[in-house]
């Protein structure tokens, strides 16, 4: 081997990895070849001489071969030994790149966290969470889920998410879980339509109005159940749909009105909506997490940095 290209590994000879990667005996070896000498090597390795030729003596004993022969000024290599250098060398320079690496990520998230989204939050949360996370915690990979609440709640029970933005009717509902955002429910029908001639609604307008809500025992339609009949409210159940999506098609074609979160730009140009008041509905989007899952490391930076882009996000709301 060169020279120039032995002395390269010099640092890695003079010291034992703290890191044992690679037996240290060969770091030992590393320091021979590099001194020429088993009192030089001895002195920069910071160990007795006899420490160094046992070590040697052992190595040569497991190869099977002698790796130096002796002269009047040392020590060289052997010609086994000058096959086994560069070899070596490079094992030495491999193990301490990743003794490095491995204590520069000592209390860094590492690993994989499985995240639900809403529909509705996929395109608010998905980039910059996933830009942010690229940034900060280049050692954690996301892999994103997209779903109905339900959905989510369920892959939350299984196991199969670590985490899930959902939604809570009430606040009574919330409980432990970290609200993301408060959001209020709309009426939302044809654009045009005399409830939507004002920016809010009371909720005794929407008796007797035709409806498109989900099918029991959705959440949302057990709340206006009980909101019927606590308001003594005649609710015309026009049409079920179970998705959002599903509802504003219906609504768009004349069936009625839904009631829902209203995201920004989501209604396009052929609906509107209303605020419901009197009493004002509001919503909770919550950040869940799995009681089947452990939290990690990387679970906990990705809470905190969830949270950080939701405050973001509310300030350029």
């Amino acid at each position: 081997m060169p020279r120039p290209a032995l002395q390269n590994q010099e640092s890695a000879a003079r010291k034992p990895l703290a890191l044992t990667i690679l037996d240290p005996r060969w770091s030992v070896f590393l320091s021979v070849a590099l001194s020429g000498s088993f009192s030089r090597a001895a002195s920069a390795l910071n160990m007795p001489q006899s420490m160094v030729s046992r070590s040697i003596a052992q190595l040569e004993m497991q190869c099977g071969e002698r790796l130096f022969r002796r002269t009047g000024r040392g020590v060289v290599l052997t010609e086994f030994g000058e096959q086994t250098l560069p070899r070596v060398a490079c094992l030495s320079a491999d193990a301490e790149a990743l003794a490095d690496d491995i204590r520069s990520a000592r209390g860094q998230p590492l690993g994989e966290v499985r995240i639900g989204l809403l529909p509705s939050a996929v395109k608010r949360f998905a980039g910059p969470l996933y830009a942010a996370a690229r940034k900060q915690l280049p050692g954690v990979r996301l892999h994103f889920t997209e779903g109905a609440s339900a959905q989510l709640e369920e892959h939350l029970r299984e196991g199969r998410l670590d985490m899930a933005l959902v939604l809570r009717e009430e606040e009574r509902a919330v409980r432990d879980d970290h609200v993301i955002a408060r959001v209020p429910l709309h009426l939302v029908g044809l654009r045009g339509e005399a409830p939507l001639a004002a920016p809010e609604v009371s909720l005794a307008m929407l008796s007797g109005l035709p409806l498109v809500v989900p099918s029991r025992p959705h959440l949302l339609r057990a709340r206006l159940d009980r909101l019927a009949e606590e308001y003594a409210l005649t609710l015309d159940v026009a049409v079920e749909a179970d998705s959002v999506d599903l509802q504003y098609a219906v609504v768009a074609a004349g069936g009625g009105f839904a009631i829902a979160s209203v995201v920004s730009g989501q209604l396009g140009d052929e609906l509107a909506s209303a605020r419901i008041v009197q009493p004002e509905l509001e919503r909770f989007v919550v950040l869940a997490e799995s009681p089947r899952r452990p939290g990690t490391r990387a679970t906990e930076a990705i809470k905190r940095l969830l949270h950080r882009v939701a405050e973001t996000l509310r300030a350029e709301d």
